[in-house]
């Protein structure tokens, strides 16, 4: 017999109130209460010895490492993230379970065994630097080989937030388009690209913040060396380890602002991306 009139239908999970009042303390214990400790160690700096730290030639450069590698690497992970996902769910053949399988080993392997296979592979003495090295291209101990290990962690965000997507678009859309007389090429620009673009946007936004806090599988390709290959969390690492905790909280708190505010701007463009695909 139906539910009586009159009366909501019960819920699993507790009233709105009470749920919001978990989720408030959840993540202010996570989240706001440890930030608000990054500011107030900050705020024991002048405005001027402020500046001074955050705009310091070697500070300036690792940002400009970390936050264009971050981006690059995001970008082209979106590009093979992409292939990889249209393969994985357009074609069956064998070893297609080993294959998908593979894309999801950087989430369950220890950033610093990926540093170090990273580095055995394109040292000068590696398997593959020993080659690349007498091309006169350096890749380990070089903004490359960063610019590498950023691909590799942020690959699986791209494919696993693009992949459920992709799987769920109607093939008659597809069919629809093709007998009209749609090539395979405008199919895929007019019909499948515009329904991939925002999960392919927020998987870039994950990947782009999986690579600007990566350190284990970096540090060990990277070198660090000062104005060539330091990124800002390694940069950060040596602050403290010099018990100049003033210096680095500075540092980490122009990375947090620098990351909220391109964080904020791609997914206002997920936004606005997925609006426009519902509104056509």
């Amino acid at each position: 017999m139906s539910a009586v009139r009159g009366f909501a239908k019960p819920s699993v999970l507790p009233g709105f109130r009470l749920a919001l009042g978990f989720s408030v303390f959840y993540l202010s214990v996570i989240v706001l209460i440890p930030l608000s400790g990054l500011l107030m160690a900050t705020a024991t700096l002048s405005p001027a010895e402020f500046w001074r730290i955050v705009t310091d030639s070697r500070v300036l450069h690792a940002y400009r490492l970390s936050f264009g590698l971050a981006l690059l690497a995001a970008a082209i992970d979106c590009v093979f993230g992409l292939i990889i996902v249209w393969v994985l769910v357009r074609y069956r053949f064998p070893g297609r379970r080993i294959f998908d399988a593979m894309v999801d080993l950087p989430f369950a392997l220890p950033t610093a065994v990926a540093g170090i296979s990273l580095a055995a592979l394109y040292a000068p003495s590696g398997w593959i630097g020993q080659y690349t090295e007498r091309l006169g291209l350096h890749i380990a101990f070089a903004p490359p080989g960063i610019l590498i290990a950023l691909m590799f962690v942020g690959l699986p965000f791209v494919v696993r937030t693009a992949e459920p997507v992709l799987r769920d678009i109607d093939a008659e859309a597809e069919e629809a388009a093709a007998s009209l007389g749609a090539t395979r090429w405008q199919t895929f620009r007019r019909v499948i690209l515009p329904s991939l673009t925002p999960a392919l946007a927020t998987g870039f936004a994950m990947a782009f913040a999986r690579g600007l806090g990566e350190y284990g599988s970096v540090i060990f390709i990277a070198g660090n060396i000062p104005h060539v290959s330091e990124i800002v969390p390694l940069l950060i690492a040596i602050k403290l380890e010099q018990y100049d905790v003033p210096a680095a909280t500075a540092i980490a708190l122009v990375m947090l602002v620098i990351s909220f505010l391109l964080l904020f701007a791609i997914n206002r463009l997920q936004d606005w991306s997925g609006s426009r695909r519902r509104a056509h």
